[in-house]
């Protein structure tokens, strides 16, 4: 049998969960979330968002957090800000999370939440810390030294779990150890003061990771991005700047020639189609047939949502409600997840 915390122990319990959520959605509570650090793109869409949606629709208990305060693990700045926020929700909404089902809210809005790091972080110690991969991962992409507030990241994150009673979290196989520590965090409690935190497991996703235009990760930072808030033409246009190859004849490679795969693939993605089929059929008419093939599959795919996104962003009042509504369902929680960690405490006077 593998061990608890390997990777094939993850594996094994995401299947199960996966076999069973169609039959049972209401014994699950989610929790995922999004740093607000610029606007989501194509990435986010097919990486997260799409998922989301499925389990709200199929009647799990979704809860969305805007993780404003993770901003300043490793940045000096919350210039754009609210901004960043606001337009979050906007996304969110048009790509069809529903207010209604899912609770959508902002760490900084929640203090009963930011509360629960007091016990947690007597939970783990400064090792294990250190030892988690994500962080140090973090830490060298965005080359800022190591603050407080990024090394204890992974205790935070299982605030965020926690205090919904949140027990699947979707992630990718580079995001297990902050769900392992949750874990950790979760039993550690129970078993000190009495069982108030539900076991956790990661939801790993199955969804292909969609590359950057230029067959890198897709990143804003990279300037390979199509944003969820682009119009049709503005993403016609970065389409159209993006790096192809010499090679006229269009073949799927992704190896060989990563920026012409990586066209292919969000070609692929957005169509519901094999890239190689679609390289079959542009074959030696060359980059510019390629993208234009992208170009009107990205925007076919996202009419809808542009249309949507364009209506609620000539209300911005119902998205400040939104979000008002989502903070104050969270602080009820949180309140009541903190009450019970008192009284398991005996810290009630």
């Amino acid at each position: 049998m593998p061990n608890e915390g390997s990777y094939e122990a993850a594996l094994r319990r995401s299947d199960q969960i996966h076999a069973d959520l169609p039959e049972h959605p209401e014994n699950y509570t989610m929790l995922t979330g999004d740093r607000p650090t610029g606007r989501l793109h194509l990435g986010h869409y097919f990486g997260t968002l799409v998922d989301r949606v499925r389990l709200q629709d199929m009647g799990v208990r979704t809860n969305v957090v805007i993780a404003d305060y993770q901003v300043i693990t490793d940045r000096d700045t919350t210039a754009n800000i609210q901004d960043n926020v606001l337009n979050m929700v906007v996304d969110y909404l048009a790509c069809g999370i529903d207010p209604e089902r899912t609770m959508i809210f902002t760490h900084s809005a929640v203090p009963a939440l930011n509360q629960l790091m007091l016990p947690f972080l007597s939970l783990v110690s400064e090792a294990e810390l250190h030892r988690n991969p994500t962080v140090k991962a973090e830490q060298e992409a965005s080359g800022h030294e190591l603050t407080g507030l990024l090394l204890t990241y992974p205790v935070h994150q299982a605030c965020d779990i926690l205090f919904c009673k949140g027990n699947i979290v979707p992630v990718g196989r580079d995001q297990l150890p902050h769900i392992e520590q949750t874990r950790q965090i979760a039993r550690r409690f129970n078993k000190r003061y009495g069982k108030v935190f539900p076991e956790v497991a990661g939801l790993l996703t199955s969804t292909p990771l969609l590359p950057g235009l230029d067959g890198r990760k897709m990143s804003k930072s990279y300037g390979n991005a199509i944003s969820l808030s682009m119009t049709a033409d503005e993403t016609a246009r970065l389409i159209k700047k993006s790096k192809t190859d010499s090679e006229r004849m269009i073949t799927f490679d992704p190896e060989g020639r990563p920026e012409v795969s990586a066209l292919l693939t969000t070609a692929g993605i957005c169509s519901g189609r094999d890239p190689r089929e679609i390289a079959d059929e542009i074959g030696n008419d060359g980059a510019g047939a390629l993208k234009r093939t992208v170009t009107e599959a990205v925007n076919g795919y996202f009419e809808p949502i542009r249309a949507r996104r364009e209506e609620l962003m000539r209300d911005p009042t119902y998205i400040h409600d939104v979000l008002a509504e989502g903070n104050r369902k969270a602080n009820e929680v949180a309140n009541q997840t903190l009450a019970e960690v008192r009284e398991a405490m005996g810290m009630v006077y």
